[in-house]
C-alpha cells in the first residue's frame, strides 16, 4: 500500500514538472508538422501511469489531455496534412480516456469517449484506432447486450482490416475471442485466439504504435485464461493463467488482482475451494487502495460462492479479510 502511494505521489509529481503543455502555447498559432509526433510522444509516457494507477486517479489528467488538444484542433492553424494527424492523437487520447472512465466505474462518459474517438479515427483516416474504438466499445457491450458485442468486436477486426499492424489485430482478435466467450461460443472463441496468435508470431520490421505495445505471448495466455474460465472449461484456463501471471510483476497491482479474479473463479468450478480462497485473498491483497472498481467487481461472485464454505479454515480467513 505504501509503495504503490508513492508511486501515486510520483507519477502526479511528474506529471507536474516533466511534461510540458505542449498545447496551451500553440493556442492561436500555427501547429508544425513535427507538432502531432511531439503530442503523441507525451501521450505514449501518460499512457504508463496505467501501469500502476486506477482509472480514479488517471481519468481526469487523460480527460484533461483530450480536452486540450481538442481546443488545439479547433483554435490553432495547420496544414490539412498535420490536421489529419492531430485527429489520430486525439482518437488515441479519447482512447485513453474512456479506459480511465470506464476503469473508474464512469461507464456513460467511457462510452462517449470511445465514440468520439471512433470518430475522430475514421476523420483522420486511421483504421488501426477506429478499429480499436470499437473494440473498447464491444467490451463495454459484451455483458449487456451478447450479440451486439460480438458485432461491434467482428466490426472492429474488419475496420482495422487485414493491413493493420500484427499487434493490433492480435489485440482486436484478442477482444473478439472475449466477445465469443461471454456468449458461450467455444469454437468461435478458440479460432478468434488462434488468429490472435497467428498475428503474434509474425515477423515484421513494421513498427507497432505504442497502444498495443502492453499486447506479447504473456498477454495471449492471460486472455486464453479468461476466455476458457468464462466457459467453465478450468483444465485449460488455470495452466494458461497460471504460467502468465508467474510473469505478472506485483506492481501492476490492479491488472494482477483482475486475472487472478478469474483463475480463483476456475478453481471454484474445478472445486478446488482452498486454493480458490488463497487466489482470491492474494487479489484483495493487490487491489486493496487501487482506485478501480473492477477488481471488487469481479471477486464478488467468487466471495459469493466462498461464503458457502465457511466451514474451511482458508475460506474463514478470506471472508474475514474482506469485511476487514
Amino acid at each position: 500500500m505504501q509503495r504503490r502511494e508513492f508511486f501515486k505521489a510520483s507519477a502526479v509529481a511528474g506529471l507536474a514538472v516533466g511534461l510540458p503543455d505542449l498545447t496551451r502555447s500553440l493556442t492561436g498559432r500555427r501547429a508544425g508538422s513535427d507538432f502531432p509526433q511531439r503530442l503523441r510522444e507525451r501521450t505514449a509516457r501518460l499512457r504508463r501511469l496505467d501501469d500502476i494507477l486506477g482509472g480514479g486517479d488517471t481519468y481526469l489528467v487523460y480527460l484533461g489531455e483530450y480536452q486540450a488538444t481538442k481546443a488545439l484542433i479547433r483554435e490553432a492553424t495547420y496544414t490539412e496534412e498535420t490536421g489529419r494527424a492531430l485527429l489520430s492523437v486525439l482518437a488515441e487520447q479519447a482512447q485513453q480516456a474512456g479506459w480511465a472512465a470506464f476503469d473508474g466505474g464512469v461507464h456513460n462518459d467511457a462510452t462517449g469517449l470511445y465514440e468520439d474517438s471512433y470518430q475522430a479515427a475514421t476523420d483522420a483516416g486511421d483504421a488501426a484506432l477506429a478499429g480499436n474504438a470499437l473494440a473498447f466499445l464491444a467490451y463495454q457491450k459484451v455483458n449487456g447486450d451478447r450479440q451486439a458485442g460480438i458485432e461491434t468486436a467482428a466490426r472492429s477486426c474488419e475496420t482495422a482490416g487485414p493491413v493493420a499492424p500484427s499487434g493490433v489485430r492480435a489485440l482486436l482478435y484478442e477482444r473478439l475471442a472475449w466477445a465469443y466467450a461471454v456468449a458461450g461460443l467455444a469454437d468461435e472463441t478458440e479460432r478468434a485466439l488462434e488468429t490472435a496468435g497467428a498475428a503474434l508470431t509474425e515477423t515484421s520490421d513494421e513498427p507497432q504504435p505504442d497502444w498495443v505495445a502492453w499486447v506479447d505471448e504473456n498477454e495471449l495466455r492471460i486472455m486464453t485464461g479468461r476466455c476458457w474460465t468464462e466457459l467453465r472449461r478450468p483444465l485449460r484456463a488455470i495452466p494458461a493463467l497460471e504460467s502468465a501471471l508467474a510473469q505478472y510483476d506485483d506492481a501492476h497491482a490492479r491488472d494482477k488482482s483482475l486475472y487472478l479474479s478469474w483463475l480463483a473463479e476456475s478453481y471454484m468450478t474445478a472445486g478446488e475451494v482452498e486454493q480458490a480462497a488463497a487466489v482470491t485473498g492474494r487479489a484483495l491483497d493487490l487491489c486493496a487502495g487501487v482506485s478501480s472498481v473492477r477488481p471488487r467487481q469481479r471477486l464478488a461472485p467468487v466471495l459469493g460462492q466462498l461464503s458457502q464454505h465457511q466451514d474451511i479454515p482458508a475460506v474463514t480467513d478470506v471472508l474475514e479479510k474482506t469485511r476487514a
